[in-house]
C-alpha cells in the first residue's frame, strides 16, 4: 500500500496523537497540529526520535478561525507536495451539567469548536483535494452522532449530531467525484476529554467510572485498530468503528468487573 500523507486537526494528545502515532508506524507522513505552537513541538518531539523527522511536521491551527485552517492546508501542502488523508478530529467536551445549567460561554465555545472547526475543516479540504483531484476526508463523530440521547451532554451530543448531517451531506455532494468522505467512530475511549479533571468532579462520576471500566479502551488500542481501517477504506460514505453497538452490548454483560488505573490529566 502506497504510505500516505495525513492531516490531523487536535493532534498534540489524545486520540488524535494516537492516530498520528499509528499512521507514522505503518510508514505514512503525518502533520501535527494543534492550537498552540508549543504542544504543536512538544508532540513531534515525542514522536520524532520513534520515528524521524523527514515524515512529521507541524502547524499551529485554531480550527474556529478559517483564515488558520486555510494556512494549515497551504503549509502542509507545501511541506509534502499532496495531502491524502484528512482528519478533523480537534473538539472540545462539556462539563456533566444539565443543559440550562451550562453557560453562554461553554455553548459557544463547544460549537464553534466542534461544528464550525468540521465545517472550516471540510470546506478547505475538499476544496484542495478536488483541485488535486484525490484525496479522503473524514470527520471524528462521537456522542450525540447514532441518535442517542444522554442527559448532561445536551451540548456536547448536539454538535457530533450536528456533525452527522454534515458528513451525510458531504457524503452526497462527493458522489461522483474523485474524493472520499467519511466519518469515524471510536467508542468510548480513555482520554482527558472522558476521565480528566473536568469529568471527575462531575457529581455523578462514581457511577461513570463504573462504566468506563469496562467500556472504555486505551487510546492506543483504538488508534492502532483504527489507522488501517482508514488507510484501506476505498469506499465513500464509510464509518469507521473501533467496536459496533452490538459488541459494547455484549462487552457490557460479558467482561468482569475490574479496576484499571485511569491516565491522569495531560497538563500539556
Amino acid at each position: 500500500m502506497e504510505n500516505k500523507v495525513i492531516v490531523i486537526t487536535g493532534s498534540t494528545r489524545g486520540i488524535g496523537f494516537g492516530l498520528a502515532d499509528s499512521f507514522l508506524a505503518s510508514g505514512n507522513a503525518v502533520v501535527i497540529s494543534g492550537r498552540k505552537p508549543e504542544a504543536v513541538e512538544r508532540a513531534m518531539a515525542q514522536l520524532a526520535p520513534r520515528y524521524g523527522v523527514e515524515r512529521i511536521y507541524g502547524h499551529a491551527c485554531d480550527v474556529t478561525d478559517c483564515a488558520q485552517v486555510q494556512a494549515l492546508w497551504d503549509a502542509a501542502k507545501d511541506h509534502f507536495g499532496r495531502i491524502d488523508i484528512w482528519i478533523n478530529n480537534a473538539g472540545i467536551s462539556s462539563p456533566r451539567l444539565d443543559f440550562c445549567e451550562q453557560s453562554p460561554e461553554i455553548c459557544e465555545a463547544v460549537v464553534r469548536t466542534n461544528i464550525l472547526g468540521a465545517m472550516y475543516g471540510s470546506q478547505i479540504a475538499l476544496a484542495g483535494m478536488l483541485a488535486q483531484g484525490f484525496g479522503a476526508l473524514y470527520n471524528m463523530e462521537g456522542l450525540g452522532s447514532d441518535g442517542r440521547v444522554f442527559p448532561k451532554m445536551g451540548v456536547y451530543g448536539t454538535s457530533k449530531a450536528a456533525l452527522r448531517f454534515l458528513d451525510d451531506t458531504l457524503v452526497q455532494e462527493m458522489k461522483g467525484k474523485p474524493v472520499l468522505v467519511g466519518s469515524i467512530r471510536p467508542g468510548m475511549v480513555l482520554t482527558d476529554m472522558l476521565v480528566g479533571e473536568e469529568a471527575r468532579k462531575s457529581a455523578d462520576w462514581e457511577s461513570n467510572q463504573r462504566v468506563f471500566n469496562i467500556l472504555a479502551e486505551r487510546v492506543e488500542l483504538v488508534t492502532s485498530t483504527l489507522a488501517p481501517r482508514i488507510l484501506a477504506n476505498r469506499v465513500n460514505g464509510a464509518r469507521i468503528s473501533y467496536i459496533s453497538g452490538g459488541k459494547a452490548f455484549i462487552r457490557f454483560f460479558t467482561v468482569p468487573f475490574k479496576m484499571m488505573s485511569l491516565p491522569r490529566k495531560n497538563k500539556e
